[in-house]
């Protein structure tokens, strides 16, 4: 075991690996249980999060202890067939999901900032 550890010590990861799994493409009827035995055998999990939402159902966010499990996991787990569906397992990654935001949210931000602080841009040029 303090093989592997110093093995993994010595390793660089990519920027986008992180303990975080995004999958997309579930069964809506799997259950929490099956994702914990799916996922469980590559590593310890701190938590699943199952989509409910009707634009959420079929995906999930997996969180590892470990970001080395979590590697394992999305290596070994994409393109694994369950219940005839091929999971599709991706790093999560913040800055896309920032990037997706809607626009008009942050238009409307934008405006409830300007009005908070007295800002007319119109007034200025």
């Amino acid at each position: 075991m303090a093989l592997a550890a110093a093995r993994r010590a010595n390793v660089r990861l990519p920027p986008d690996v992180n303990r975080i799994l995004y999958v997309r493409n579930l069964p809506f009827e799997i259950s929490t249980e099956e994702m914990y035995d799916i996922f469980g055998k590559f590593g310890a999990i701190r938590q699943i999060r199952l989509g409910s939402a009707a634009n959420t159902k079929g995906t999930a966010f997996v969180v590892y202890e470990d970001i080395f499990d979590a590697k394992n996991a999305c290596e070994h787990l994409s393109g694994f067939n369950v219940c005839n569906r091929y999971l599709v397992v991706l790093y999560y990654q913040p800055h896309k999901a920032y990037r997706k935001m809607n626009k008009d949210l942050k238009k409307e931000e934008i405006e409830l900032l300007k009005t908070k602080y007295g800002i007319d841009l119109e007034k200025d040029k």
